[in-house]
């Protein structure tokens, strides 16, 4: 059952265009925000905090790992899907980690520029 909801999941939304691509790449570089965090590293998974309907939906995404995703867990690690509630009363809110993965994305291209001899 998890595997059709899985995929049911993915089919909904529109295409990410070639900038939204690129966002979500550099977004799952960072690793797990939520185990970013904690001081650890994860490999992450995109969670669109919107949907991926809206326009502009594939831009405001987090980084979270499998277990802070979808894992389905009310506890620790806690789940993104299905406890939101859950999930920001424990590590912020979504709203609050998009601000902290724009920064992090702003300080990385500020590196980037720094490191560029003119």
């Amino acid at each position: 059952m998890l595997e059709r909801k899985e995929k049911d999941m993915a089919l909904k939304g529109r295409v990410p265009n070639r900038e939204e691509l690129d966002h979500m790449g550099r977004v799952a570089e960072i690793g797990c925000i939520v185990c970013k965090n904690k001081g650890l590293y994860s490999p992450s998974e995109i969670h669109h905090t919107e949907g991926k309907t809206k326009e502009g939906a594939h831009l405001k995404v987090l980084p979270l790992c499998f277990e802070h995703h979808r894992m389905g867990s009310g506890k620790e690690p806690i789940s993104r899907h299905p406890y939101k509630k859950r999930f920001e009363e424990a590590y912020g809110t979504e709203k609050e980690l998009l601000k902290q993965v724009d920064d992090i994305l702003d300080k990385r291209q500020d590196e980037f520029f720094d490191n560029i001899p003119f």
